[in-house]
């Protein structure tokens, strides 16, 4: 049985999440209007290949840096690493076909703080049609594709990340710690996993299955208890990177 998640809107809690925590850099894939990363209040680099910015983003952000490109060209240009960023907490919510945002996953993890952590949009969907891989017949209402995969995979694949799964609606946020920037056990195998799981629907690996692997963390609780898994790395201390020395 598909259990949708129906906590606070995934939105709000980003917000209050910000509010609550200045990171040294954030970073967001998949932003167009902007208004998940207008809150931030620290360091920021924001992708997306159409922004449709219509309000100040900018806000109280001591640097923001805008890349209208896919990520995967961003992550090519070496731009954390030309300029030794460290990522404090990313939100991954680009393309919504399980290939693309493991290697959102992959790129992002080698480029974080060893106490960084990483949210993922939509993987936990409540219909099966908003699950389809087809671009050319994609339902009218929501969308998720096929993320929902991610779940298992890291389960198989990278059991040592830490993964609570928040109920924020309408599709869940998926909170990975304990990050290893230098493993590579996906990229090494991302092959082998594009090809397990690219023709696997929702229903042939069965709604039970996948929603009995994790629990619903109440996200209203988890902000009132200050997001334990996020304690070593909120708050961390500037590094000022002066516009002269960003390497493009």
């Amino acid at each position: 049985m598909i259990k949708p998640a129906n906590g606070m809107r995934y939105v709000k809690f980003l917000s209050q999440l910000h509010q609550q925590n200045l990171f040294d850099w954030y970073m967001e894939v998949g932003c167009r209007t902007g208004r998940t990363f207008a809150p931030v209040r620290g360091k920021t680099v924001a992708v997306d290949p159409f922004f449709r910015l219509d309000s100040n983003v900018v806000g109280v952000k001591p640097q923001l840096h805008v890349f209208q490109t896919t990520s995967d060209d961003f992550f090519e240009t070496g731009f954390l690493a030309k300029n030794k960023i460290k990522l404090s907490f990313s939100f991954l919510d680009g393309m919504h076909l399980f290939e693309f945002l493991l290697r959102d996953i992959i790129n992002t993890e080698a480029n974080s703080d060893q106490n960084g952590a990483m949210a993922l949009h939509d993987c936990c969907p409540f219909t099966h049609e908003m699950t389809t891989r087809n671009l050319d017949n994609l339902p009218q209402d929501a969308w998720t594709g096929d993320v929902w995969k991610i779940i298992p995979i890291l389960q198989k694949y990278r059991p040592d990340l830490k993964m609570t799964v928040l109920d924020c609606k309408p599709t869940g946020l998926v909170v990975l710690s304990g990050l290893s920037p230098k493993n590579s056990f996906l990229k090494k195998n991302y092959d082998k996993i594009v090809e397990e799981f690219t023709d696997l629907t929702l229903k042939d690996f069965g709604e039970d299955k996948f929603f009995d692997s994790f629990e619903y963390t109440n996200a209203r609780a988890a902000l009132a208890e200050g997001l334990p898994f996020l304690r070593d790395v909120s708050q961390s201390p500037e590094n000022v990177l002066t516009p002269e020395k960003i390497t493009p």
